[in-house]
Formats: C-alpha cells, sequence, structure tokens
C-alpha cells in the first residue's frame, strides 16, 4: 500500500455520500491541528473520495493544499461502495469501558479532551444505597439510557454490578 500525496483541490467528494458529517469537522480539524494528520484519505483511482469526506472538509478549512492518500485501485465499483459504507459503520459497534476512559483520560494532563468532547465522569455515589431491588424499575423498552454519560445501548450489553 502505498500513502501519496494530492491536492485538495483535486480530490473529488463523492456526490452520494449518505453520511452527514459537517458537525463533525470542527472535531477532525482540531485533531488535524493537534495531532497532524495521521489517517490518509481513501480515493478511486479518478481522484473520488471513498473514504476521508470530513477530514477533507477539515483539510479545506485549515488551509491545507495537500493530503496524504491511498489509491483503492484493487477495489472493484461495488467493493468501492460498500467499503465507503462500510468503513463509517463499523465504529458504531465499539463500545467503552468507561472505567479505562477515566484512567485514560485522568493520565492526559496537557490536551483539552473537551475539545473532542470528552469529560472525567464523576460519578455521586451519595445515593447508590437508595437502589436496591425493591425500588428497582424495569425499563420499558430494550433499550438503556445511562444517567451519567448519556449514552444509549442496548439492555444485553449491562450488567449488574455488585458492590
Amino acid at each position: 500500500m502505498e500513502i501519496i500525496n494530492r491536492k485538495v483541490s483535486e480530490l473529488i467528494p463523492y456526490d452520494r455520500n449518505p453520511r452527514k458529517n459537517d458537525e463533525a469537522v470542527k472535531y477532525v480539524k482540531a485533531s488535524i491541528e493537534q495531532f497532524g494528520f495521521k489517517v490518509p484519505i481513501v480515493i478511486d483511482a479518478q481522484g473520488v473520495i471513498v473514504a476521508g469526506h470530513t477530514r477533507v472538509k477539515a483539510a479545506k478549512e485549515l488551509g491545507m493544499k495537500e493530503v496524504p492518500c491511498i489509491v483503492a485501485d484493487d477495489l472493484n465499483e461495488e467493493q468501492i461502495k460498500a467499503f465507503r459504507l462500510v468503513d463509517n459503520k463499523t465504529g458504531e459497534f465499539a463500545q467503552w469501558d468507561f472505567a479505562l476512559l477515566d484512567e485514560e483520560l485522568a493520565e492526559i494532563i496537557g490536551i483539552d479532551m473537551e475539545t473532542y468532547q470528552f469529560a472525567l465522569t464523576e460519578i455521586d455515589w451519595s445515593r447508590i444505597e437508595e437502589i436496591n431491588e425493591e425500588n428497582y424499575e424495569e425499563p420499558e423498552s430494550g433499550r438503556l439510557r445511562c444517567p451519567m454519560c448519556g449514552g444509549v445501548d442496548e439492555r444485553i450489553r449491562f450488567v449488574k454490578v455488585n458492590k
């Protein structure tokens, strides 16, 4: 796999991109400013963006003239269409281990992680004794919302924690 630099002005956004990414551009832009451009854009042989639309928008806003790219010339048209979707979808299946996330965030001192919507979760344990089998209300649906982080997930992914 060869990484090549391409002029941002020569990259062609895929006109049927189903991913709405405008809200993410500011975060990707901040990431590029903080860490540099670390993930190449994937393009087809004609220069149409396969994966990396948000990074290209951020690069344009930063005034970058060139970005690193990978040409997916080993994929046929159907594979390119599928990869374009799969590349965006796979991140939705990942889950956070919030205890480990808090440990990692606690060790990052010199970088403002709130820029990327991360914050240490400060759990109020003072009322934990109030929750017991008698006053627990079974959720109406198979999805639960974490009262601390606001995350929503399937009930099956939650586990009961004993003190």
